[in-house]
Order: structure tokens, then sequence, then C-alpha cells
């Protein structure tokens, strides 16, 4: 299929209205998987900063999977017909708490279809915005990024990446096995292969191991201020992702507070950057 952006560009406006409820099995599921001792939730708790990503998941009929493992394109998000697909980043807002228990409703739109011509190739941005509300109340803002891009040709080198910040102040290191990465795309529905099939990944889109999810490295960004400030609000949350990491090496999430600022990063066994983070708190 030729990539035809005036035709992608007639996603924008369009808009889907999904409801949920926020029940406590994935919260208790997601807080062993993060390694956490959490008491079991209970109706009326306070959800964590994020921990949205739990509900209002992607469920397409098994008849409607694309060959990578996610639903068919041309739904609610646009046909883009380049192969890769990554969530690089997202601003969040949260105007006030979820907790479990609370009747949920996501209202999202296309915002913005855009192309650019990339290093090594054509890349699509579709940019999202979610408006997620608890009982009725808007609780959270979401502009998310989503890429597309091209299959990288035999041989193409691994882009050299940035030096992280040296500066941290906390630190944890996370090593992300397949059995973690399983268990995140279990709790959120997440078919997509290049998290779980070592022969897709490596053979099929060029990877050299499992890629660790996204979100689940935002998650443990933010688990990270959990553990060191467990009484801190978030008011915003930024991330953006820079460098892929796989299951071959284990990373570092690390954190520096400033004030009412909290700057996070994911980084690289050698030292890269590979998401870059800022947290406002009230």
């Amino acid at each position: 299929m030729a990539l035809d952006i005036d035709h992608l560009r007639g996603w924008i406006g369009r808009t889907e209205t999904l409801e949920d409820v926020a029940t406590a099995a994935p919260v208790r599921a997601l807080a062993a998987t993060l390694d956490r001792d959490d008491a079991a939730p209970r109706p009326g708790d306070v959800l964590s900063p994020c921990w949205h990503w739990l509900y209002f998941l992607p469920v397409a009929r098994q008849s409607q999977v694309g060959p990578d493992g996610h639903p068919q394109r041309g739904g609610f998000l646009p046909p883009v017909p380049l192969p890769r697909r990554m969530w690089a980043g997202s601003r969040i807002e949260f105007p006030a708490p979820l907790h479990v228990g609370q009747v949920l409703s996501r209202t999202s739109r296309i915002l913005d279809v855009r192309l650019k011509e990339g290093r090594t190739g054509p890349l699509v941005f579709v940019n999202v915005r979610h408006e997620v509300r608890g009982d009725g109340q808007l609780a959270i803002l979401e502009e998310q990024d989503i890429v597309y891009r091209d299959m990288p040709a035999p041989g193409e080198p691994v882009p050299a990446g940035v030096a992280a910040p040296a500066d941290a102040q906390w630190e944890r290191r996370i090593v992300p096995d397949p059995v973690l990465l399983f268990r995140y795309s279990a709790l959120t529905f997440n078919g997509h292969r290049i998290h779980y099939d070592r022969q897709y990944v490596t053979e099929v889109e060029g990877y050299a191991g499992l890629v660790v999810h996204g979100p689940l490295i935002a998650t443990l960004l933010l688990d990270l201020l959990r553990r060191q400030l467990p009484e801190a609000r978030v008011k915003t949350f930024q991330f953006r992702a820079v460098k892929p990491l796989l299951d071959t090496a284990p990373f570092a999430v690390c954190g520096r507070q400033d004030g009412d600022t909290v700057k996070l990063w994911a980084r690289t066994e050698d030292g890269l950057l590979a998401m870059d983070a800022t947290v406002t708190l009230y």
C-alpha cells in the first residue's frame, strides 16, 4: 500500500469513546509485576499515576489481529502502511485522582497525522488526545504520540545514542527478563510480538532482542518516584522514548528532584539515554 498522507490525514478529528470499570485484579497484578508489596486494593483506593493504562484495552477479535500482533489497521487509528509502530511519548495532566471501583470512560480524538522524512526513510506521527473520567469527573488529560516507520535495511547501523545524565539522586536496576515483559503484555492485552516473540522481533523487525514496552518503562519511572516520595501527588507527567531497551541487558531507572519538579530517565547498561521524563508535583 502506498503512503498517501492526504488520505491518512482524513482521520484527523475522528473520535472514540470507551467505558470500563477500575477493577482491583489488574491493580494487584501490576503491583506484583513491579515487585511491590502493596496491600490488596480495595474500593476507593487511589490508582497510581498512569495505572489507567490497565483499562480500555485493545480487544480486537483474533481474526482481526495483524501479522505484528496489533489489531489490523484502519479502525480508530489511521491505516498507516509502515510496519514498525512505537508509542513515542505522552504528555499527561492529572486534575483529579482515579479510584478503584469507579466507572471509567475515555474519549479519544485524533489531533494530527503528519509525515516527516527521517534518516532512514519516512516517519508518520499520529497524535491522539484522551480524556479519562471516573464516575463522570475529569481525571486525566493525555496526548499520546504514535510513530510509524519502515523496517531497517539489512546491515543498517544502530544509532549511536546520547549519554544519560550522570547526576542521579535515585537509581534502581531493572532486569527486563522475558517473564516481566510477558506479564506486562498480558496485563495490558498487548499482542505486539516484539515484546514476546524472539524469532519475530529479530528476524522480521530487526531488533537484537525482545523490546521493553514504552509504557512499562514510563510506569517504572513513576514507580521509582513513588518509592522515593510515597506521599507525592503527581500533577503532570511527560515522557519521550529516545532509544529502545531490550531484554539482552539490565537498565536503570533514575531520578532527581528539584523542588516541585522531578526529572526521571532510563539509562542503558552502557550509559545511554533510553527515556527522558519530567514530573511536576502538586
